[in-house]
C-alpha cells in the first residue's frame, strides 16, 4: 500500500465512524419519555398576587397569563382566572394558555389541556394540576 492509498483509506474511514456517530445520535423522538422526568407539580400552594403590579400586567386582559412558582394562571375570555401546574405532564416542557382555544398547549409535542388541566390531546396521558383561585379587588390568590 502507497502513501496515497493509505490516506485514502484513513479518509474512508474516519468518515464513516464520523457517520456512524452522527446518525447513531440522531433518533426519531416517538414521545413516548424515555427517561425523561418530569417536575412534580408544586404541592402545599398557597399565594396571592397583585393584579396592579406591572409584573402582573398580561393577566389585565382576557387571554394573558403568567407563570409563577410553577404555575401558570390565565385569565379566560370568560374574564375568569384559572391556575395549573406549568409543566406538561409528558416531558415537563412549559404550557401556554391559548386564550383563543381556551386551552393550554405544550408547542413541544403539541398536548392539549382543558382550562380544567383535563388531557385533551395527546401524548399527555395526565392531566395537569388544577388549583383554587379566588378574587378580591386586585388580589388574585391561588391555593390548593
Amino acid at each position: 500500500m502507497d502513501r496515497k492509498e493509505f490516506l485514502a483509506q484513513l479518509g474512508l474511514t474516519s468518515a464513516a465512524i464520523f457517520m456512524g456517530t452522527c446518525l447513531g445520535g440522531c433518533s426519531k423522538d416517538d414521545g413516548g419519555g424515555g427517561t425523561t422526568t418530569v417536575p412534580p407539580a408544586p404541592t402545599g400552594v398557597d399565594f396571592t398576587i397583585n393584579l396592579a403590579d406591572a409584573a402582573n400586567g398580561d393577566l389585565a386582559n382576557p387571554g394573558g397569563y403568567i407563570y409563577k412558582s410553577g404555575i401558570i394562571i390565565a385569565r379566560t375570555l370568560a374574564d375568569t382566572y384559572i391556575a395549573v401546574s406549568q409543566a406538561c405532564t409528558h416531558q415537563g416542557f412549559t404550557v401556554v394558555f391559548e386564550g383563543n382555544n381556551n386551552r393550554f398547549y405544550c408547542s413541544n409535542h403539541g398536548s392539549t389541556f382543558s382550562t380544567t388541566g383535563s388531557v385533551t390531546g395527546g401524548p399527555a396521558g395526565s392531566a395537569l394540576t388544577k388549583y383554587n383561585t379566588a378574587l378580591t379587588g386586585t388580589s388574585l390568590r391561588v391555593y390548593s
